[in-house]
């Protein structure tokens, strides 16, 4: 069986706790997002924590529509992750690297369920497509602050 999973990584010129904070304030997170999808930021706190929900409204495919998250995995400056009503995740995970600035590694976990719906749909490849992005846009505005 497939893993179900896409995941890219990018090596970032910053340290973890710059990275870490732009990750946990959804205001954010249409700064850094690439697919296009997220719009704004609707509710939740400043920054993410354990078992946080944040809303936020999103686009897809020229509709308009809003999505609650919960943080279910979360380790300060290390990892971070939520998920939808449904059940894959959207994770980061930041890694400090010896020589210098902090290996950053977003994965799309969809193996928890309505895995056959994201192949039929093409997600897989649209979602490595976004992440790409998203890790240059992060990579830029972490470096840049």
């Amino acid at each position: 069986m497939a893993e179900h999973k896409v995941s890219r990584s990018a090596v970032v010129d910053a340290p973890a706790s710059r990275i870490f904070a732009i990750l946990a304030s959804p205001e954010r997170h249409p700064d850094i997002d690439g697919s296009g999808t997220v719009r704004g930021s609707r509710f939740g706190p400043p920054e993410l924590a354990p078992d946080a929900r944040f809303g936020m409204d999103m686009k897809l495919f020229g509709l308009p529509y809003r999505m609650t998250n919960r943080v279910v995995e979360y380790e300060k400056d290390r990892l971070i992750a939520w998920r939808h009503f449904g059940t894959h995740r959207w994770r980061y995970e930041l890694e400090e690297l010896p020589g210098g600035g902090t290996r950053v590694t977003e994965t799309f976990d969809y193996s928890r369920g309505f895995s056959q719906f994201y192949v039929l749909a093409g997600m897989p490849a649209r979602n490595a497509r976004g992440i790409e992005a998203t890790l240059v846009r992060l990579k830029e505005l972490a470096e840049r602050e």
